[in-house]
């Protein structure tokens, strides 16, 4: 039996006792009056109901007036699946009081062949999807009649797409559905970002539509966790553990609280410490991350929903869209190196928009007490980093060319306009679209001598199809533009599965082993056909899974209120944040023994041990802007004298180690912070094109070339890098003026080097004023630095250990 039928969005609202912001009345009279637009609105204010029940609304208006054809009429894409069924949820729930006979469908990777064959017969009037299932669908043989009653486009958690090559998909996908339905409704849900209008620009195209901003003041209480002492030297990955004792009465004070971690393998760690500290929480902790299996995401998310747990630790698989309404408290292990992600993260407390977002701060290290500082400035202040669209990137439009070839075809001239009209590939030129119709269909200069890389031929109408079965197969299979390690199943031998790992670190174990996963200790039997079976251990020790990617770089915004917060410190500012003041021991140690830098200043310590010569630069730039200063700077120090570096770097600084004494004042005098001849020293002094043939070897998946597998039997790692490189390595030597190729270095200039990045970084530094302070042992703020690069070191001491016996050594 139904509820009271409450004919309106605003009735609606007023049965649940909620208030209608004016954000949402904008947005439902915009969509009734056909605009499309983008919606800026903070998590946990309503922005969902906003626009579906706006385009509800339509629906019901257009069936009044006979204007109204059964079929799919909402395309919702979410980026992660993990979110479908709680919109899909959140969409039935109004629909069962406003328009009770709307049919609500989800469409991901989890979705069955079956479920698919029922919508593809009868589609739902709502569906909910991802960006991928998107191209699946156009792949599908007559997909038109699938979106010939199609009325509008929501594209949820913009802003987390933008940027990426998923983003790339979504403006694609649009260009061919809009050309499908002409009068077809677009919009865009984000949160805030530094580039808003862009956003919104590069989503709607021409026909900007409008921009509706809530104008809601999301209130923010951000706290950290400080020690009870700070450490003269402080040392990465140390800390956070050691206040464990102060994040339990926290949890207690609380009915329920998210954990973030920034890897999947803190999480698995921060899992087992919180219950080795507190086994009273079995029974009401769980564990999430994006490699557990599916089904118990789902569950832990459920549980969460319905207030039976009282803890969970996670990382970004909980960082979106799902509402949660009973978490009451956030804590956040680490920095999140961005303000975007942390507020993003802080938003999932309080998740109504009159409620106080809580979110705790846990230092990993002494240092990022000062990032906790910097966070809340920017908080404060509103400086979010933007998100930059991406353009060119020819291996997602081959393989959508090739997505279309697979099911009804594409003439040239229709899809180029259609192309041209996307942000992304608004710079495409006629030479460029001959080459990617060329590659397409005979492989190119290097690879026309191969059948498997002519996959698309023209018919007799002109038409560009894929004819060969076996090709349309796999290329619906590897449609998509995230690519990882392969993944194996985790499965007990009895058949319950746990959830996927990365091939190269079970690589390492042999049966017998012990490894945590899923937040249990599991002991390896064997691996056969893509899959770890295991069985329970009662182990107290075992080793803790690593993923790649696992550091993420810290944001331009972050890098500039450090540099800020790091002025503020050596001016002794008497209004500084508690972080800093509780931070005063150590600096004090640094400016005894060398300088805390003020904005002006760039300081550069020089000391030397029983390793050999150390200088360490502290640009306050990031991980990875630092890597490659580094490189640049040993390579350009190497051409006065012939020596060899060892270098070590984190989010502040950076060191060049080496057995011989530095010139650095000549090297300075020479030019060593100059913009010249930057990218032919970047080539020259890091291994750009082993680095671009890493770089391939994504870029070679995405675009098709390299096969990744059928479902339970991937490529292995091993033949898919074999695989790239010998392309990369074929198209060098006889193609070298391929588009991949150059895509190639370009990615890895502007992603990897973050060469504007440098180029900002070498610039600020050249105005500033050189503290070069000679040392008899490293300060506080080269020591984490040194730890890193010990870290890199086999020994059989612990980390702990060799870290101890480096304090006794360098007391000061």
């Amino acid at each position: 039996m139904h509820s009271p039928n409450h004919n309106s969005p605003k009735a609606w609202f007023s049965s649940k006792g909620w208030k209608v912001f004016p954000f949402q009345a904008e947005c439902w009279k915009a969509i009734e009056n056909g605009e499309s637009g983008l919606l800026n609105a903070p998590t946990g204010s309503g922005k969902t109901y906003a626009t579906f029940l706006g385009l509800l609304q339509r629906i019901k208006e257009q069936k009044r007036k006979k204007n109204h054809h059964k079929g799919l009429k909402i395309l919702w894409i979410t980026p992660l699946r993990a979110l479908s069924a709680d919109i899909a949820n959140a969409m039935r729930n109004a629909a069962e009081n406003l328009y009770p006979e709307l049919t609500v469908g989800i469409r991901t990777g989890d979705t069955s062949t079956n479920e698919r064959a029922k919508q593809k017969k009868s589609p739902p009037d709502v569906l909910v999807t991802t960006p991928e299932s998107v191209h699946l669908m156009l792949a599908s043989k007559n997909y038109d009649v699938l979106f010939q009653s199609l009325d509008a486009i929501v594209v949820d958690e913009w802003h987390e797409l933008l940027g990426s090559k998923r983003g790339v998909q979504i403006e694609l996908a649009l260009s061919r559905l809009k050309s499908i339905q002409k009068n077809l409704l677009v919009w865009g849900i984000s949160a805030t970002i530094g580039n808003l209008e862009e956003a919104q620009d590069v989503l709607l195209g021409a026909n900007k539509g409008i921009m509706i901003r809530a104008s809601i003041s999301k209130k923010l209480e951000i706290r950290s966790v400080l020690p009870d002492e700070i450490e003269r030297f402080p040392w990465s990955g140390h800390l956070g553990l050691h206040l464990i004792e102060k994040v339990l009465p926290i949890i207690n004070l609380h009915k329920s609280t998210l954990l973030f971690t920034n890897t999947r393998s803190q999480a698995e760690i921060w899992y087992q410490h919180l219950l080795e500290f507190a086994p009273e929480l079995a029974g009401n902790i769980a564990l999430h991350h994006g490699s557990i299996a599916n089904e118990m995401r789902m569950w832990v998310e459920e549980a969460l929903h319905n207030g039976k747990l009282k803890v969970v630790v996670c990382t970004s698989s909980l960082d979106l869209g799902v509402d949660f309404r009973p978490v009451e408290n956030i804590i956040q292990v680490g920095s999140p190196k961005g303000v975007a992600r942390f507020l993003q993260r802080a938003g999932r407390s309080g998740h109504q928009p009159d409620a106080i977002s809580k979110i705790w701060f846990v230092p990993t290290h002494a240092l990022e007490l000062v990032e906790a500082s910097a966070l809340r400035e920017a908080a404060l202040t509103n400086q979010i980093e933007a998100r930059k669209p991406l353009k060119m990137s020819l291996d997602v439009l081959l393989q959508y060319l090739v997505t279309l070839a697979v099911s009804d075809g594409f003439y040239e001239d229709e899809i180029f306009e259609e192309i041209r009209n996307t942000h992304a590939f608004s710079a495409i030129t006629i030479d460029i679209w001959q080459w990617v119709l060329e590659f397409i269909t005979s492989g190119g200069k290097a690879l026309k001598a191969y059948e498997d890389f002519q996959k698309v031929e023209q018919d007799e109408s002109g038409k560009f199809v894929v004819k060969n079965k076996r090709t349309a197969l796999r290329h619906r299979l590897n449609i998509g533009t995230i690519v990882s390690d392969p993944m194996l199943q985790v499965k007990f031998m009895k058949g319950g599965r746990l959830g996927s790992i990365e091939e190269w670190f079970i690589a390492k174990l042999n049966p017998g082993d012990q490894f945590w996963f899923a937040g249990r200790v599991l002991e390896l039997i064997h691996i056969r056909d893509m899959q770890v079976v295991v069985k329970a251990s009662k182990a107290k020790k075992a080793i803790v899974p690593q993923w790649m990617g696992g550091r993420m770089p810290l944001s331009t915004q972050m890098a500039d209120l450090l540099r800020k917060k790091m002025h503020e410190v050596a001016l002794g500012n008497e209004n500084m944040d508690e972080e800093l003041k509780v931070l005063k021991p150590l600096f004090d140690t640094q400016q005894k023994v060398s300088a805390v830098p003020e904005l002006e200043e760039f300081l550069i310590e020089i000391f030397t041990s029983r390793d050999g010569y150390h200088i360490f630069f502290y640009p306050f730039e990031g991980r990875l802007v630092h890597e490659g200063l580094a490189s640049i700077f040993a390579y350009r120090i190497s051409k006065i004298s012939k020596i060899t570096f060892s270098i070590a770097m984190n989010d502040y600084g950076f060191e060049l180690l080496s057995d011989k004494e530095i010139p650095i004042n000549e090297a300075i005098e020479l030019g060593l912070f100059s913009l010249e001849n930057l990218k032919d020293d970047i080539k020259a002094g890091i291994n750009s094109t082993e680095l671009a043939r890493r770089k391939f070897r994504e870029i070679g998946s995405i675009s098709g070339m390299i096969f990744q597998g059928y479902p339970g039997k991937q490529v292995t790692t091993k033949n898919i890098q074999s695989s790239s490189r010998l392309i990369f390595d074929v198209f060098q030597q006889y193609d070298a003026g391929n588009l991949l190729l150059k895509q190639s270095f370009d990615e890895v200039f502007r992603d990897q080097l973050e060469e504007s990045r440098m180029r900002l970084a070498l610039e600020r530094i050249q105005k500033q004023k050189l503290l070069i302070k000679n040392l008899e042992k490293p300060s506080p703020f080269a020591f984490p630095i040194m730890v890193d690069r010990l870290r890199e070191r086999m020994s059989n001491e612990t980390i702990e250990e060799r870290v101890k016996k480096m304090k006794l050594q360098m007391s000061i």
